[in-house]
This record gives C-alpha cells, sequence and structure tokens, in this order.
C-alpha cells in the first residue's frame, strides 16, 4: 500500500439521482455575455477573477447536462428521447464554442493577464491561444454537421445486431466466441461479426467521406492548407508537430517491429499453426485465453478491493465512484461499443462507460478507464475545466500506467492464468503501437488527400497495414482484406488523429512500469505527481513532472524497446 497525505474530498452525487433539463441556449447565451462583459470592463483583477470564476461556473452547468444526456444517449442509441436530446445539443454546440471561443480572446486580452497568470497559470493563456486558432464563426454550419455525422455514426456501429450460435450478438458480446479455443468456432464467429459491418460498410464509408469533407472544408475555412493542419491544433499539441510524430513513428517500426514479427511467430509456434490468420489474433494459448473468473458486478467489487489496497488516494476514489453509481460496464443490447471516461463537471465526478464482454479486455478496460478518472478525481477541485484534463496523449499516460501500477492485483481477476494475462497484456501493448502508427499514418494520407475515394481509403489502410504489421494475414475475408479494419475504430471517426497518442504515452507508461518493479514508492509518488498536474501542463511539460523520458529523445524508444524484450524474452510462453 501506498501512503499519502493527498486525499481529495468526497462528493456525493448518485448518478441515477440527477435530474436531466435541457439547457436553453438562448438564457445561457444571456448569462453568458452578462458575464463576459463583466470581465472586460472589470476595474481590478479582484472583479474580474470574479467573473473568471463565475463563467467557469456557468460552462460547468451546461457541461453536466451535455454530458448527461451523452452518457444516456450511448446507454441506449434506441432511446428515442435522448437521441433527440444529443441532436439538440448538436446544434448549439457550435454556438457554444463560439461563445467560450470569444472568451478565450477577452482572456488574452484581459486587463489584468499578469495577476490572472500569477493566479491560474500560463497554460491557460497557452491554450486560449490554441483554442483561438480553431475556430472562427465561418464554420458554424460546418461543426454542426461534423456533430450529426459523428453522432450517426455511433447509433450505426451501435445498432449492428446478428445472429450467431442461436443468440443475438452485437459488436462487443461476438467477443467471447472470437476467443474461442476452437479454430472453427473463432472462424465462424469472426465471419458473423465480420460479415455484419460488410452489409453496412457503404453507409460507414459515406459517413466517413462526409466527415473528410466536411473537416477538409473547416480546415481551408481557417486558412489552412488541410485539416491535417487544423487536427493537430484541435488535439493542443503544443510543443510537437507532424515530423515528430512521423519520426517518433519510424522509431516504434525500427526498434517494436521486430519485436512484435518475434511475438507473432511464438503466437504461430504455441497453436501449432503453420500459418497465424486474423482469426487467431484474439486466441493466445492452446489452454484458453486469460478470462476474469467472475462477473461484471464481482469484478466491479474485486476492483474496488484493489483500490483500497493500492493507496488512500484510490481508495477514497473508487468507493466515490461505486456508491455514486458512476460506472455502467453492463453489455446491452443498442448500447454505444465505446469505452470512455467523461466527467459530471457541476459535481466534479468522473464516470466510466464501457460493455464488459467475458474477455481479459474488462479488466483492461477496467484500469485503463479507472486510471483517467482517478487523474480527473486528482485534479477536480481546479475551477479550470481546461486544468481537470490534460492533452489527449498525457491523459493516456494515466490511464495506461495504471495498467501496470495494478499488476500485482491481477490475480484476483485471474487466479491461476494471472501470468498468462501479463504476457498477453505486454504482448498486446506492443502489438497495439505498431497498429495505432497504422491509424495515424492512415489519417495523415486521408487528411492531406481528402479527394481519395473509399476503395482508394481503404487501399492506403491495408498498405500501412503491409508496413507496420507485414506478418498480418487475412483468411478468406473480403471486408478486412479490402481495407476496412478501421470502421470499427470509433475514434477514426469521433476523435480524428487520437491514434498516435495511445502509443506516445505507452512509452511514458512502460517507464513507470519498470520503475514500479525496481522502486514501488518512487514510481507511486511520480504516478501521483503525473496525477495532480492534470491539465495545468502541455504534455511534454507534464511527464517531466513524473520524471518520465519524453517519447521523442535519442534512444528513448530504443532503451524502452531493449526492456520490453529482456522481459518477454526470459517468459517461456510454450508452458502456457
Amino acid at each position: 500500500m501506498h501512503n499519502s497525505t493527498f486525499i481529495p474530498s468526497s462528493v456525493n452525487q448518485k448518478f441515477g439521482k440527477i435530474i436531466y433539463k435541457r439547457p436553453k441556449f438562448e438564457k445561457f447565451e444571456k448569462e453568458f455575455f452578462s458575464l463576459q462583459k463583466g470581465f472586460d470592463n472589470a476595474t481590478s483583477f479582484e472583479e474580474q477573477n470574479s467573473y473568471f470564476e463565475k463563467i467557469y461556473l456557468l460552462r460547468d452547468q451546461f457541461d453536466t447536462m451535455y454530458n448527461f444526456a451523452a452518457i444516456k444517449s450511448d446507454a441506449n442509441t434506441a432511446d428515442k428521447y435522448y437521441q433527440t436530446e444529443i441532436n439538440y445539443f448538436n446544434n448549439i454546440l457550435p454556438q457554444v464554442e463560439q461563445l467560450i471561443s470569444n472568451f478565450y480572446q477577452s482572456l488574452i486580452n484581459a486587463s489584468f493577464k499578469k495577476q490572472i497568470e500569477e493566479k491560474w497559470g500560463k497554460h491557460i493563456f497557452s491554450l486560449a491561444i490554441n483554442k483561438s486558432k480553431q475556430f472562427h464563426p465561418s464554420i458554424m454550419a460546418e461543426l454542426t454537421q461534423e456533430n450529426l455525422l459523428k453522432t450517426k455514426y455511433t447509433r450505426l456501429i451501435g445498432s449492428i445486431n446478428f445472429e450467431f450460435n442461436n443468440e443475438n450478438h452485437n459488436l462487443k458480446s461476438i467477443d467471447s466466441y472470437i476467443e474461442s479455443p476452437d479454430r472453427t468456432t473463432r472462424q465462424k464467429a469472426n465471419h458473423a461479426k465480420w460479415n455484419a459491418l460488410n452489409e453496412v460498410k457503404d453507409q460507414l464509408d459515406n459517413t466517413f467521406g462526409d466527415l473528410v469533407a466536411v473537416r477538409h472544408k473547416m480546415a481551408t475555412k481557417l486558412g489552412y492548407k488541410n485539416f491535417t493542419e487544423l487536427g493537430y491544433i484541435k488535439m493542443d499539441r503544443i510543443n510537437y508537430d507532424k515530423s515528430m510524430v512521423s519520426s517518433f513513428r519510424d522509431q516504434l517500426l525500427k526498434y517494436f517491429g521486430p519485436i512484435a514479427e518475434d511475438l507473432a511467430e511464438r503466437h504461430k509456434n504455441r497453436l501449432g499453426y503453420n500459418k497465424l490468420y486474423n482469426i487467431d489474433k484474439s486466441f493466445h494459448f492452446n489452454t484458453g485465453n486469460p478470462v476474469p473468473k467472475f462477473s461484471p458486478i464481482e469484478i466491479l467489487n474485486k476492483g474496488q478491493k484493489m483500490y483500497d489496497e493500492l493507496s488512500p488516494e484510490t481508495s477514497a476514489f473508487f468507493n466515490n465512484m461505486m456508491e455514486n453509481e458512476l460506472l455502467d460496464v453492463i453489455n446491452r443490447p443498442n448500447k454505444s461499443m465505446s469505452s470512455y471516461c467523461t466527467e459530471i463537471s457541476q459535481y466534479r465526478q468522473p464516470f466510466i462507460f464501457a460493455s464488459f464482454n467475458s474477455t481479459s479486455q474488462d479488466i483492461k478496460i477496467l484500469t485503463h478507464e479507472a486510471g483517467h478518472a482517478f487523474q480527473y478525481y486528482c485534479g477536480k477541485n481546479k475551477e479550470i475545466t481546461e486544468y481537470r484534463w490534460p492533452s489527449y496523449e498525457a491523459a493516456e499516460v494515466h490511464s495506461m500506467s495504471m495498467e501496470y501500477l495494478t499488476y500485482p492485483w491481477m490475480h484476483s481477476f485471474f487466479e491461476e492464468d494471472a501470468e498468462k494475462y501479463f504476457f498477453s497484456h505486454i504482448s498486446n501493448c506492443v502489438l497495439s503501437m505498431l497498429s495505432k502508427c497504422v491509424g495515424d499514418h492512415f489519417q495523415e494520407t486521408i487528411y492531406d488527400n481528402p479527394e481519395l475515394s473509399p476503395d482508394e481509403r481503404a487501399s492506403v489502410w491495408r498498405e500501412l497495414e503491409k508496413k507496420y504489421l507485414p506478418f498480418k494475414a487475412y483468411l478468406d475475408n473480403p471486408y478486412l482484406e479490402s481495407g476496412r479494419l478501421w470502421q470499427v475504430y470509433w475514434h477514426m471517426y469521433n476523435f480524428p488523429f487520437y491514434f498516435i497518442d495511445y502509443a506516445l504515452a505507452q512509452i511514458c507508461a512502460m517507464q513507470i512500469w519498470q520503475r514500479n518493479i525496481v522502486d514501488p514508492k518512487s514510481a507511486w509518488n511520480d504516478y501521483m505527481n503525473l496525477c495532480s498536474a492534470g491539465g495545468t501542463l502541455p504534455f511534454l511539460e507534464m511527464i517531466k513532472s513524473g520524471n518520465l523520458q519524453s517519447p521523442f529523445e535519442a534512444n528513448c524508444v530504443a532503451n524502452i524497446a531493449k526492456n520490453v524484450s529482456d522481459y518477454i524474452g526470459k517468459i517461456d510462453d510454450s508452458k502456457f
């Protein structure tokens, strides 16, 4: 157990007790204008700061209703009431963004900017400047269209249901069959899943094509060459650029590519196959994959015990999550397939959304999303919205590090299969980083060339798979062979360029993992520093607060790759 004097105060607001009320935009706009006018005309720092804080309180009230409606609409994509509410928000969010953009301009030009900077730090001004580069009233219609298209994708992917083994399945529930020890069952389950997607591939292609077009139009209206430039700004990548990311991808391919190929060869040998296909990707051991031995409710209860033992901070955090119904992890028909952590802003509470499916992913998701939620919990008392969450790649450091910090408790979920889980988890992390290179490089190519046809986009994906994952082979699957695996990735549609962030974060999280083996106390202190920083620092400065080396620094990727190679080289996976 780790000891610390910092335990955030508890907030008690059950999710089920929150009363939803659609925020009227006209009223919100009037109040926002009034507060911003007071901010602009303030004659003292105290007065200006008071308006500053009131603006953020107003934003919290609005965000609470929006996030609540979003969670409810994801919980049931067939719920007409909350789908109507999300449509309402889709139409007004660009106007809200305009209000916030105007406030950022007021902040940049504030009369008492020096005193605000002394109280709230410099980063809010860096963010304000960056936000001002991504909005103009001329793109209001495009922002609305983008929101509607993202919702269209979420509903479509969440509504996919199909029959298999005399049961009704969605894209999550089928995974238990896709991990079956029987290869024929895996092949049939894969066929059922990808055939269901193949039936809507044209709709998915067209929706993505429309998103590419509207994003390119926004970018050019704002004066950018293409959406790639705008996308980096929207991701708040303040202290690194496209060329650095390209170099990072090259480093991953150079140093982790051989490890991935070795793992694929070992995988094939373990299963005793002449060739490994996509149907074998999710099945790792002839004795069966490591799966949690318990129901979703039991997993949550064991998670509560785990976090009680990990530290006083995590104990207070997870008990608050359980007591206030801040986790929705039960899989259901028409439930969105996404896994995420969001916030109930007004009550300063994180919320975890996922769909457990009786695979090891349930535990990975539990620890991963809890990492996000814990970071938010550590910074929930920060008045500034932007400071409660860091940028995306920084946020993934917290979540991925939590996966490693909870390794000592994996026996309670997997019992005798815990060692299997460690090996498969690390193996998947290696393969995932290269997959994220595919996704990032794909988006860069697509947004640099928005005129590509659906089939040309698919060809780009398949060629990039061959570059970063040359050992990947598909067995009689026209959908995947055509290059459309990316259609199942929620981020691809809803969060463009949110891909390489996972690989950047993984290199950082692996440093926490290695440190935790040697000196758990030091690793925990570094992790708490990362969580406490929240969104007050840009990515490269944030990781310094946790004594981590930048993934962009010379030899960083090479050194981590050697550590991983040494670790998996000592494991006799044939015994599994």
